[in-house]
């Protein structure tokens, strides 16, 4: 079996090593670690392979804390100290500045930490009937493939949930329809926990009782999708609280249905938030847009700091929802939201909303292209603080906006939004110069 030297790591999490110019990329390897290794899987310009001996540890590794770790495909970086995991995802923004984009920021901000552990209060859940494992699994889905890992905990979920993990499987295989319920929901908000039931054929009446039981039983909320995201219901109990966040820095709560989206770690969100509006210095008499705004969770705190804010969104669900937040949180006359495709955004729909003093960008992974190459002579605030969840499309937008729109890069850093995976959040900072 080959011996290597690991190089560095890939936005993946996997160690990298060059073979006579050929990059392997092998899983759970280290930066720094000599290693033996066996390819599995074998292309014309990579390869993948996964580690037979580990010869000369890193000082970084540690010992996983899940037991199921290198079987879920939910992490891919528990063997990683979590300071050092910040370190490559600063390292992973910084190439992708230079490699996409040729920019180097005048800064680098420090990184964002917080909880490594039980932060995860959204997610996906995967479930299936598999017979010869014993019945329901519910988790998410194996490493490099499609079928469910068949595990009872999970330590990237709120505790209080994955203690419910052995407690779900029971009660999803004591339902008429076992095999047509494929994922579950989870929501939680600072007071409440909703779990999303993803049914595609009806429920009865005894299921519909046995849900609410395990709702009374773990102080839940059961909700059932039909359909699409729009079709979700709250089952039991039918009189409840809303899910929502608090935002105390800026005096505000954010209220929010199961399937909106919301930030999956609410301690990294309020820290970001507290950087995002330190660099934008929203002030009175500013106008300022927030785009891709979601429920707005940056618009209000950007209102609350006195300036008028105006949020657009291409989800009209979410646009009543951050009209709704404002109202609730006496925002209505500095807050003002309009539904629009921002991935059509041209010159003129941009200059339509009327002049901006600064603006701030939270696009989804593929970015803000439409937006930053819209922004013409009509349109060129000052300031601009783009949050992004793809290092990628942040450094092809940023190249747009320094070599084509006379911005420059002031800083950039990560905020470590998913610990334990390779997932990489950051926020930079463009001033328009002179």
């Amino acid at each position: 079996m080959p011996v290597a030297v690991i190089e560095s790591l890939d936005p993946e999490g996997r160690g990298v090593v060059h073979v006579e110019g050929k990059p392997v990329f092998v899983d759970g390897a280290l930066p720094g670690e000599e290693i033996d290794y066996s390819v599995y899987r074998r292309k014309p310009g990579y390869e993948l392979a996964q580690i037979s001996r580990l010869i000369r540890p890193s000082a970084q590794r540690v010992v996983p804390r899940c037991k199921f770790f290198g079987h879920c495909g939910g992490c891919s970086m528990q063997h990683l100290d979590s300071t050092a995991q910040a370190a490559v995802k600063q390292r992973v923004l910084e190439d992708a500045l230079w490699s996409v984009g040729s920019l180097r920021p005048d800064a680098m901000y420090p990184a964002i930490h917080g909880p490594a552990w039980g932060y995860r209060y959204r997610a996906r859940i995967g479930v299936r009937v598999v017979p010869k494992k014993g019945g329901v699994l519910v988790g998410f889905r194996e490493r490099r493939k499609s079928y469910i890992a068949d595990m009872l905990s999970c330590e990237i979920l709120p505790p209080h949930v994955s203690a419910l993990l052995p407690a779900l499987r029971e009660l999803i295989g004591g339902l008429s329809i076992p095999d047509r319920i494929p994922q579950i929901e989870l929501a939680a908000g600072d007071q409440v926990t909703a779990l999303v039931f993803r049914n595609l054929l009806p429920v009865t009446a005894d299921d519909e009782a046995r849900l609410a039981d395990f709702a009374d039983r773990y102080a839940v909320q059961v909700w059932l999708q039909p359909g699409g995201p729009d079709t979700i219901y709250r089952l039991h109990p039918a009189d409840a609280p809303e899910l929502s966040y608090t935002l105390s820095e800026f005096d505000t709560t954010l209220h929010f249905r199961p399937t909106d989206f919301t930030q999956v770690n609410v301690e990294i969100n309020r820290i970001l938030m507290r950087r995002a509006i330190g660099l934008l210095d929203p002030r009175p008499g500013e106008r300022i847009a927030d785009l891709f705004c979601g429920l707005g969770n940056f618009s209000l705190p950007i209102a609350r700091r006195g300036a008028q804010v105006v949020g657009v969104e291409g989800s009209r669900a979410l646009v009543e929802r951050a009209g709704e937040n404002a109202h609730r949180n006496g925002l209505d006359s500095q807050a003002e939201f309009h539904y629009a495709n921002l991935f059509e955004a041209t010159e003129d729909s941009l200059a339509a909303l009327g002049p901006f003093d600064k603006m701030l960008i939270d696009p989804p992974r593929d970015g803000a292209i439409a937006v930053v190459k819209a922004l013409g002579e009509r349109q060129r605030p000052s300031r601009i603080v783009y949050v992004s969840c793809n290092p990628a499309s942040l450094a092809r937008d940023a190249a747009v906006l320094v070599h084509e729109k006379g911005y420059v890069l002031r800083g950039a850093g990560i905020a470590n939004m998913f610990p334990q995976t390779s997932h990489v959040e950051s926020i930079a900072l463009f001033e328009r110069s002179a």
